[in-house]
């Protein structure tokens, strides 16, 4: 009995089972052929919408359009349209008030910071620096231009610098592979400047220098500016200050220096201070009395 029932109850759960499959199969055949009857109708819609878009020239209407906009945009993103002359002015209240011209206003602040950058500032030394007027007749002078950052530089405007066959400044102390120059009455390695240095530090032109047979260094004329000479002075370096110096009208850094620190002292006290601390420094030899003697640049021509 058991047996029986058993079998009977396995058949039919299988016949339910084969049942259900059966309905879920046609319930999804009956959708497919809904969704494709749907897709056909859809399709058939479009198509008679195209055509009779077609008939009425839209399609190349709207093409048209499109083009016309696309170069329109491409247009503005090129040229810029240029700022108007005379600005609007919306309130009333500001109509008889002339507008403001800000290229003006920041054309003078430009020139504000550049007179501010051309001050010039050397600290000052342990000795006051004194100029006469025989310096000022040492001063040199050229002829021709002296191009700068081309003679001892290579294609990329970079400075050939040659520890063995280079020449050194006595200015920039640089062993470059450039033209130097050579002094008649020390024939010293303080009387070799490149070309750059003698003309922007003297204002001299190294090729008429070394074609004149009586040329001097400075560091022999009393008028050395390098950092060396002058801290010898008990006077602070210049620092680059080549620029500046041309901004305000002067040749090169010695003709400023000169220039200007006769132009800050007085030369007849000047001279005076200079013969006083001569004789000051005579009659300490005697006393055995060091004093520091500030007038090696006096008269060494």
């Amino acid at each position: 009995m058991k047996m029986g029932t058993r079998r009977k109850k396995s058949e039919e759960s299988s016949d339910f089972k084969d049942g259900d499959t059966e309905s879920e199969g046609s319930k999804r055949a009956k959708k497919e052929s809904d969704f494709s009857h749907y897709e056909q109708i859809r399709d058939q819609r479009i198509k008679e919408n195209m055509e009779r878009m077609q008939k009425l020239g839209l399609l190349d209407l709207s093409l048209k359009l499109k083009h016309q906009k696309k170069n329109s945009h491409d247009k503005k993103k090129m040229k810029a349209l240029p700022p108007s002359q005379s600005p609007s002015r919306r309130s009333s209240r500001l109509l008889s008030v002339a507008p403001v011209d800000y290229n003006e206003r920041h054309s003078s602040i430009k020139e504000e910071k550049e007179e501010k950058e051309v001050k010039i500032f050397i600290p000052e030394g342990r000795n006051p620096e004194v100029y006469t007027e025989e310096h000022e007749k040492l001063l040199g002078d050229c002829e021709t231009i002296w191009e700068l950052y081309v003679d001892g530089y290579d294609e990329d405007g970079e400075r050939i610098y040659d520890a063995v066959k280079g020449e050194s400044c006595h200015q920039c102390r640089q062993k470059t592979l450039c033209q130097h120059t050579s002094c008649n009455k020390c024939e010293l390695s303080q009387g070799q400047l490149c070309g750059d240095c003698l003309y922007t530090r003297y204002g001299e032109n190294v090729i008429e220098a070394n074609h004149d047979p009586k040329w001097t260094c400075p560091a022999c004329r009393g008028i050395c500016n390098c950092s060396r000479c002058r801290r010898e002075e008990g006077w602070m370096p210049t620092s680059n200050i080549y620029r500046k110096v041309t901004k305000l009208g002067f040749k090169s850094v010695a003709h400023y220096l000169i220039k200007t620190r006769r132009s800050e002292i007085c030369e007849g006290s000047g001279a005076e201070n200079i013969v006083a601390e001569e004789e000051l420094s005579e009659t300490s030899a005697d006393t055995t009395v060091n004093t520091p003697v500030r007038t090696r640049r006096s008269l060494r021509s």
